[in-house]
């Protein structure tokens, strides 16, 4: 009886499992919260129209509630019709799926705590870059850098051997860069200043497992600071990276590398302001002022974060900050990356940016600071004739201001592309900071540039039910980061909440609501379809988690088909969401899209401190 029944619905079944799906619903896959805004994006590849929407309870399968579809966005990517589902109004915390059109989400949970410990779970992935001692391998690695190049101006003899041990890799080569680092320590920094209570403190300054009295974030921080120290350790002595493209010999657990004719040593650059070799060709470096100014900013940053933990670093890192600004100014103009084998650079063409947050931060710096050395400076004054004089923070911030109005918006946004990491960082940080001291008109114009900069991309992004207006460039889940991070600082510093469903676009797609309904998150959230097989040694090699890696994320498919070397390893499980206007691949042969960066998780850390912070509930 039961062999008959079998043969009976075998054509059945057959039938069913061939019928592949036309219509999706994506969503947040970490969740939302009971106040935020709630969208999903219904998407079809047919031609159909949607008219409601029903939110169910996945405990008792209730349809707790429902609403019109509302406004056709048509096309878009691989699909022929696309719908927004907003369900903002539903409040209730609890565990729910939508349905529409024929289509069925995954399982979401609406509540207060869907974002804790998401910041935390990033700093993995930054503890697993960790160069010198590695806390995840619990072994060393590039403990004989370097020897410097392109120092004789400065006094350095060609090949000189100096200790620059530390650091972080890039991403999974095991190039290091001065300006990546210091924009990843300072939005470390930032983290933990302006959200103290969302980190916890499981690992030792080392990275190893046990407690040390201090956040993990401000230990990571702090390693990132110390690395930056070592690569300025004299007021006339800056360098801008370790290592080049010799480095992409193979894929490798990082260890020691044998690839640049000097035993163990890799290769420090100095950041000389000029032109450095690029294979065939020069890079287009004309100052010293975008890497410098980094530096100047990240330390600054850390001498007011350290100021109430331990002073003495404090003055320390407030004197490299001094010290790296002068640098700065030494040469106005942009550090670009040196390669020797291939094209690919970090292709920096703006600075005044990076000047407006130096000066800036250190405005603040000075002023939190101001009270204890003010005390220094009288005990100063009672032994020493010629006294001694504290910087004034007002000067600080009118200079920054004048650089603030040389770069009122970052290039890229509105922008249809850009070169690699042409403007960077992918934010304008320094208008935040800039912003929070002034209480004047100029306030005013600061936030208008920012205002101005998101209304260029919203420009874009109304006009598809995804609400993206950031191009598919290289790394473009970090220029999604950063502008997600622009409106909610837009957000904060005016109370202004029209672009709060533009926010939350660009934060549900880093988790799933995007054409390919994955996370660029690995391992986050752990129930959900996140990367498994990203361009990582680590994973390809020894299968070890990658745990918080952001990867690069989808570029436009003319980039992905001009890239050297792309080569799909396993059948492509996204292949039915490719289009002609971006891809995206969960394997291991795609370094265009598939590939963690150390930056741009530190920008993700930033952001989701921020929506953990606000997640919690208010106390009456």
């Amino acid at each position: 009886m039961k062999k008959w029944l079998f043969i009976f619905l075998l054509p059945i079944l057959a039938f069913t499992y061939n019928e592949e799906p036309q219509s999706w619903i994506r969503i947040n896959q970490l969740g939302y919260t009971p106040d935020g805004v709630k969208v999903a994006i219904w998407c079809s590849k047919q031609q159909l129209a949607l008219s409601s929407w029903q939110l169910v309870d996945a405990v008792s399968k209730k349809v707790v509630s429902s609403g019109s579809s509302g406004k056709a966005f048509g096309t878009y990517g691989p699909f022929k019709e696309t719908y927004r589902l907003n369900f903002s109004s539903f409040k209730k915390p609890g565990r729910y799926y939508l349905q529409a059109g024929g289509a069925t989400s995954p399982e979401f949970t609406i509540g207060d705590d869907v974002y804790k410990g998401a910041a935390d779970f990033c700093l993995r992935y930054m503890r697993q870059q960790r160069t010198g001692f590695n806390p995840y391998l619990k072994d060393s690695c590039h403990t004989h850098d370097g020897y410097v190049l392109y120092g004789e101006k400065a006094g350095i003899k060609d090949s000189t051997r100096i200790d620059v041990v530390g650091g972080w890799h890039d991403a999974s080569d095991y190039l290091q860069y001065s300006t990546t680092s210091a924009n990843a320590t300072y939005h470390l920094l930032m983290a933990y200043r302006d959200f103290p209570k969302v980190f916890t403190d499981e690992k030792q300054a080392n990275g190893l497992d046990g407690k040390n009295g201090m956040a993990d974030v401000l230990d990571e921080a702090k390693w990132g600071l110390d690395w930056l120290l070592k690569m300025h350790p004299r007021e006339d002595w800056m360098f801008n990276q370790i290592a080049d493209d010799r480095d992409h010999m193979g894929m490798r657990i990082p260890k020691q590398d044998t690839f640049y004719g000097r035993g163990f040593e890799r290769p420090v650059y100095f950041v000389s302001g000029e032109p450095q070799q690029r294979g065939k060709f020069m890079n287009n470096t004309t100052g010293t002022s975008s890497t410098a100014g980094k530096f100047a900013s990240a330390f600054a940053l850390g001498a007011e974060v350290y100021n109430g933990v331990d002073t003495i670093y404090s003055d320390l890192l407030l004197n490299k900050s001094s010290s790296a600004f002068s640098f700065a100014v030494k040469k106005n103009g942009v550090t670009q990356t040196a390669s020797v084998k291939s094209p690919y650079i970090y292709a920096e063409d703006n600075w005044v940016d990076d000047l407006e947050l130096a000066t800036a931060t250190e405005a603040s710096a000075h002023k939190v600071t101001w009270k204890r050395r003010m005390s220094r400076l009288i005990q100063y004054t009672k032994t020493h004739k010629d006294g001694y004089h504290l910087p004034n923070p007002g000067l600080f911030i009118g200079g920054s201001y004048t650089y603030a109005k040389q770069e009122p918006i970052t290039p890229w946004l509105g922008s249809d592309t850009a070169k690699h990491y042409q403007w960077y960082p992918f934010i304008n940080i320094g208008h935040y900071e800039l912003a929070k001291q002034l209480k004047d008109k100029r306030r005013d114009t600061i936030i208008s540039y920012y205002k101005e900069g998101i209304e260029r991309v919203w420009n874009k992004a109304q006009q598809n039910a995804f609400y993206r207006g950031v191009p598919f460039i290289w790394c473009s889940n970090n220029l999604t980061t950063s502008f997600a991070i622009q409106c909610y600082w837009y957000r904060e510093l005016t109370g202004d909440k029209q672009f709060s469903e533009l926010e939350q676009a660009n934060f549900d797609w880093l988790f799933g609501c995007n054409p390919w309904g994955t996370s660029m998150v690995y391992g986050l959230p752990s129930w959900g379809d996140t990367p498994v097989d990203p361009h990582s040694a680590f994973t390809h090699i020894k299968k070890y988690p990658i745990d918080g890696g952001l990867v690069d994320g989808p570029v436009y498919g003319s980039i992905y088909n001009n890239l050297i070397g792309i080569k799909l390893y396993e059948p492509d499980e996204y292949a039915t969401f490719q289009s002609g206007l971006a891809v995206y691949h969960d394997d291991y042969g795609d370094y265009s899209t598939n590939e963690p960066t150390m930056d741009g998780t530190a920008s993700l850390i930033y952001l989701l401190a921020a929506k953990e912070a606000e997640a919690k509930p208010k106390k009456k």
